[in-house]
C-alpha cells in the first residue's frame, strides 16, 4: 500500500493519464446544455401558445377563449431558466475541469444548479396547475 503522502500524486496522475474522467465530465456538460435548450424551446413554445389563443380567439369568436398573458410570463421565466442552467453549467464544467488538472478529485459534490432548477420548476409547475385549476 502506498503512503498517504503520495497517494494525492498517484491520483493526481491518474486524474490526467485516464481521458474517461473528462468524457465524463463532458458527457455531463452537454447533458446541462441539452437540458438548458429544452428549457429554452419549451419556454419559448409556452409563450407562443398565448398568441395561438389570441389567433383562436379572432377567428372563433363563439370560443370564448382569450388570453390571460400567463404564458407569456411563464414562457419567458422558461427561457431565462434555460439561460441561467446554459451559464451555471458552464462555469461549473469550467471549475470541474481546472480541478481535473490540479489533479483533485471533483467527485461527490451536491450539484446546486440542479437542485435550484428542480426547486424553481417545481414552484413553476406548480403555479401553472393552479393557473388551469383557477381558469377552468
Amino acid at each position: 500500500m502506498a503512503e498517504p503522502a503520495k497517494q494525492p500524486a498517484q491520483l493526481a496522475e491518474a486524474l490526467r493519464r485516464d481521458p474517461r474522467i473528462y468524457f465524463a465530465a463532458e458527457r455531463t456538460y452537454l447533458a446541462w446544455i441539452r437540458t438548458g435548450l429544452a428549457l429554452m424551446g419549451f419556454g419559448f413554445v409556452v409563450a407562443r401558445f398565448g398568441l395561438f389563443l389570441k389567433e383562436l380567439a379572432a377567428t372563433r369568436p363563439d370560443f370564448g377563449v382569450k388570453s390571460s398573458g400567463f404564458s407569456l410570463i411563464t414562457g419567458t421565466g422558461l427561457i431565462m431558466i434555460g439561460v441561467l442552467v446554459n451559464i451555471t453549467s458552464s462555469i461549473k464544467h469550467y471549475r470541474v475541469i481546472e480541478q481535473l488538472n490540479r489533479g483533485e478529485a471533483a467527485v461527490g459534490k451536491h450539484s446546486i444548479t440542479a437542485m435550484a432548477v428542480a426547486l424553481v420548476l417545481a414552484a413553476l409547475g406548480t403555479g401553472m396547475a393552479i393557473y388551469l385549476l383557477a381558469v377552468r
